[in-house]
């Protein structure tokens, strides 16, 4: 796809991971102001503006250092906040906001494809490789998230599914959860993981639509 810098390679890695969490963050805070929460439209976070959505550590440092050690990379920004008492079927609800960031991050990916076929349409390598990274970052975040270790959108799915008590047992784990991603990811658990599922997708992605 043509050689480029590393100050290339970064502008267009950052670009695609920002509007990834952006729109992710945006998507919960959007399906549960439909579900009668309006904490995040009251608090200004229904947007797609990156700013409100960035947090320094998971939009920035994590990625920039998992960047340069190469493999595995990932991110998050500022969780969306979510009043679950103004929701009008609390636990049923909670799933839906939940299963919105990974829908989200499904439906980016196939907008990147449209780039990367544009790029490829104007033989221009910069668009081609940053739509074929947008995927890329797009799947790995909706696979990530998927997994059901609190405070991931997976658990949250689940917790809905199992009793009130189950579930408050379960999200208790929280407290340990990123401890746990750090852990799985420092071991290649991770990778080992989703590895071989991202790398599934991706190849069904291209080689439908021609990548």
């Amino acid at each position: 796809m043509g050689d480029f810098s590393l100050g290339q390679k970064i502008i267009l890695w950052v670009i695609p991971l920002i509007f990834a969490i952006t729109v992710h963050e945006t998507a919960h805070g959007w399906i549960a102001s439909k579900c009668g929460d309006p904490t995040a439209k009251l608090l200004g976070r229904l947007t797609l503006n990156p700013i409100k959505h960035i947090d320094p550590i998971g939009t920035i440092v994590v990625p920039a250092i998992l960047f340069f050690l190469g493999g595995f990379i990932f991110g998050w920004a500022k969780p969306v906040p979510i009043t679950w008492r103004n929701l009008k079927n609390p636990r049923r609800d909670m799933a839906l906001v939940a299963a919105a960031g990974p829908l989200a991050n499904l439906g980016m990916a196939f907008l990147w494809v449209a780039v990367a076929k544009l790029g490829i349409g104007l033989h221009s390598a910069p668009f081609a490789y940053m739509g074929q990274i947008g995927i890329s970052i797009n799947l790995v975040l909706m696979l990530l998230n998927l997994i059901p270790i609190p405070p991931l959108d997976g658990s949250r799915v689940v917790a809905s599914l199992l009793s009130p008590a189950m579930a408050y047992r379960f999200n208790q784990l929280e407290v340990y959860g990123f401890l746990i991603l750090v852990l799985l990811l420092a071991s290649g658990l991770l990778a080992r993981l989703l590895g071989p599922i991202l790398q599934g997708l991706l190849s069904v992605f291209f080689r439908i639509f021609g990548l």
